[in-house]
C-alpha cells in the first residue's frame, strides 16, 4: 500500500483517516468512562469501610457518632461546591472534628473517595424532587 491509498486515494481524501480517528476517540471515551467507574466503585469501597461510620451510608452524617461529631452533610452545597483539591485537603489532614486520613489512605484512594463523595450531589437533587 503506498501514501496515496491511505490519505488521497483509495479512501476518499482523507476521511477513511477521520473515520478511524472518531473510532479512536470513541474508544479512548468508553475506556475513561470505565476507568471513572471503577475509581467511583473503589471509593465506594473505601467509604463504607472509612467513612460511614460519621458519615453515613448516604453521606448525610446522621449517624450517632456523626451527630456527636458534627460531621459534614457530603450532600449539602457547602461540601459539594468545594473542588476536589479542598476535599483531597480536608480528608488528608483532617478538619475540625474529622481526622486526618493521609497515613491511612493513599492519594488515589483519597481522589477515588471524592469521586464518590460527588454521586452524593446527584442523589440529593433525586431526592429533593421526591
Amino acid at each position: 500500500m503506498d501514501d496515496r491509498s491511505v490519505v488521497g486515494g483509495q479512501w476518499g481524501g482523507g476521511s477513511g483517516l477521520r473515520v478511524v480517528m472518531a473510532g479512536l476517540l470513541l474508544l479512548l471515551g468508553v475506556r475513561l468512562a470505565a476507568a471513572q467507574e471503577n475509581g467511583k466503585a473503589a471509593g465506594a469501597a473505601t467509604f463504607k469501610v472509612k467513612c460511614v461510620l460519621c458519615h453515613g451510608a448516604d453521606g448525610a452524617g446522621n449517624t450517632p457518632l456523626g451527630k456527636q461529631l458534627q460531621a459534614a452533610n457530603l450532600r449539602s452545597k457547602e461540601v459539594q461546591k468545594l473542588s476536589d483539591e479542598e476535599l483531597h485537603k480536608v480528608v488528608h489532614d483532617g478538619q475540625a472534628n474529622m481526622p486526618p486520613f493521609g497515613e491511612q489512605l493513599t492519594d488515589d484512594e483519597i481522589s477515588q473517595v471524592i469521586q464518590y463523595v460527588r454521586t452524593f450531589a446527584t442523589s440529593a437533587k433525586t431526592a429533593k424532587k421526591q
